[in-house]
């Protein structure tokens, strides 16, 4: 009978060393994919919900977007790029914002006769808008160092707050380039 205690026991204790090990296996293996995404999501991509139409027609009010945050780790920020950036007004709400970048440090900027004008040139702006620029003149005006000059894709009057209005968006204010639109998947592609 004592035998019978003991091993009882003794196969009791082994169930619950058993059950410990393979809880503390979970745990381990959770804390690292936990750590691994964390990591990932600082400082490698995001996903970023498109709020509003200021970037029409190239993006979409509720479109998805893959964020590219290591690419600005290892470089800046090119004309054309299309960037997420926190909200540079006074706002105590500081939305993510996405825009493209039309002018880099040292660039003159200005928009004349509905154009807009890069260090004195005409841009081609057909790739990725439909219209002209319906707002008022703008400029010149000469970006900053370590800053960017922002815009909607969306030309039509008032559509857009950006750099137009809240002026040049500094380099650390840009998180990361949209490289992607993952959702709706009928758009979905590369920028």
């Amino acid at each position: 009978m004592a035998d019978l205690k003991s091993e009882a026991r003794a196969e009791m204790e082994e169930d619950v060393r058993r059950f410990s090990v393979e809880w503390m296996g979970w745990i381990k293996t959770i804390s690292i994919a936990l750590t691994i995404v964390l990591l990932l999501h600082a400082f490698v991509f995001h996903l970023s919900k498109v709020e509003g139409h200021s970037m029409e027609p190239t993006l979409h009010d509720h479109d998805w977007l893959y964020v590219n945050k290591f690419v600005y780790l290892i470089g800046d920020p090119k004309v054309g790029d299309v960037v997420i950036l926190e909200d540079p007004s006074d706002s105590p709400d500081k939305k993510l914002l996405v825009k493209r970048v039309v002018g880099v440090p040292g660039d003159r900027i200005e928009i004349r006769n509905r154009v807009l004008y890069r260090n004195g040139e005409r841009v081609d702006e057909s790739l990725y808008t439909n219209t002209d620029i319906e707002d008022l003149d703008f400029g010149p005006y000469e970006v900053p160092d370590d800053c960017y000059f922002v815009m909607g894709d969306n030309r039509h009057a008032r559509a857009s707050r950006d750099s137009r209005s809240f002026g040049p968006v500094i380099r650390d204010r840009i998180s990361g380039r949209v490289d992607y639109i993952v959702w709706p998947t009928g758009d979905l592609g590369s920028l």
